[in-house]
C-alpha cells in the first residue's frame, strides 16, 4: 500500500520505453567496456580505469534495471543479459537479484541484507566490501528457488571459467579485468548502498541526488527514493519521477546522496522536521488500517 502523499503522483506514463530507449539501455556499458580493454593492452593505465569505472556503473544500472524487468526487453532476454553482466562483472548477477529485490520487500528491516549494510560506519562499509559481495550473493544463493539456484551456479561456472582462463593464459587484457572487477565488486557496499541509504530509516529509507553532473557520471543511479517509491518505473526516467515528487511530496527527496553538493541542488528545501511527522503519521494508518 503507498503513502497518501503519493496518491496523486502521477507515474504510470513513465513505464513505456521507446525502441531507442531500451537500445540504449541494452548497449550501455559496451563502449566502456571495449575502450578499457583496449587501453590497457595499449598501456594506458589512468584511461583505462576510467573506463573501467564507468563501465561497472553502466554495469550495475543494467543489472538492476534487469532485477525489475525496466530495461526494456524479454524475460528470456533479461535472463541472458544477467548471464552476460555476471560474466563481465565477476559476480553472480541473478543470486543479487534475489537479495535485492528482498531488500525492497524489507528496506532496512531486518531481514534486509543488503539494506543493512548501511547502518555500519563509513570506514567499515568500504573496509568490509569484500564480506558484503560475498554476504549478498550468498543469500541470493541458499535463500532462492531451486530454479534461480541453477541460474546462480550457471553463474558461478561462468565465472570460475573467465577466472581460470585469466591465470591459465596470464593474458594481460584479461588479468587487468579479473583484478579490478574484483576490487570493484569490493566497493560496491560502499557505492551502491551505503551511501544512498546511511542514516536512513524505516520512514524514509533512501537518498536521492540532484547534482546534473553527478547524476549524469552515475546513470541516475542516486534518484533512489524515487526508484524504491516507483520500482516499476525504468531508470531512464527516474529523472522525471524526481520532479513530480519534489512538486507534490518534496518530503521524500530532501536528503542528499552527498549533502555538502545540497546547496546547488535545484529543488526547495522543506521543513523536514514536520514533514517526518507527517510521513510518520502515514506509516501508522497504514500498519493499523
Amino acid at each position: 500500500m503507498r503513502h497518501p502523499s503519493l496518491a496523486n503522483i502521477e507515474w504510470q506514463d513513465l513505464r513505456q520505453l521507446k525502441p531507442t530507449e531500451t537500445v540504449y539501455n541494452i548497449f550501455l556499458s559496451l563502449p566502456f567496456l571495449l575502450l578499457s580493454w583496449w587501453s590497457a593492452w595499449q598501456g594506458f593505465w589512468l584511461l583505462a580505469l576510467a573506463a573501467t569505472f564507468f563501465f561497472f556503473t553502466a554495469a550495475l544500472r543494467q543489472a538492476h534495471d534487469c532485477y525489475h524487468r525496466t530495461l526494456g526487453v524479454s524475460k528470456v532476454a533479461t535472463e541472458l543479459m544477467l548471464f552476460m553482466l555476471s560474466i563481465t562483472m565477476l559476480c553472480s548477477t541473478h543470486a543479487i537479484r534475489h537479495t535485492h529485490l528482498n531488500h525492497h520487500r524489507d528496506p532496512l528491516g531486518d531481514s534486509d541484507v543488503e539494506g543493512n549494510w548501511a547502518r555500519l560506519p563509513w570506514y567499515q562499509a568500504i573496509l568490509g566490501g569484500g564480506i558484503f559481495s560475498i554476504m549478498i550473493q550468498w543469500f541470493g544463493l541458499t535463500h532462492g528457488s531451486s530454479r534461480n539456484r541453477m541460474l546462480v551456479g550457471f553463474d558461478m561456472l561462468l565465472i570460475f571459467a573467465v577466472i581460470a582462463t585469466a591465470f591459465i593464459t596470464m593474458h594481460p587484457v584479461l588479468m587487468y579485468h579479473v583484478l579490478v572487477m574484483i576490487l570493484a565488486n569490493t566497493m560496491v557496499g560502499f557505492f551502491a548502498v551505503w551511501s544512498v541509504h546511511h542514516g536512513c530509516d524505516e520512514v524514509v529509507y533512501a537518498r536521492s541526488e540532484r547534482h546534473p553532473l553527478i547524476n549524469l557520471l552515475t546513470f541516475n543511479l542516486l534518484y533512489h527514493i524515487e526508484h524504491h517509491l516507483f520500482p516499476a518505473v525504468p531508470t531512464n526516467h527516474l529523472p522525471a519521477l524526481a520532479k513530480r515528487l519534489d512538486a507534490t511530496a518534496p518530503q521524500w527527496t530532501q536528503q542528499p546522496v552527498i549533502p555538502f553538493l545540497a546547496p546547488v541542488n535545484k529543488y526547495p528545501v522543506v521543513n523536514m522536521n514536520k514533514n517526518s511527522n507527517s510521513l510518520n503519521t502515514e506509516v501508522s494508518l497504514i500498519k493499523e488500517s
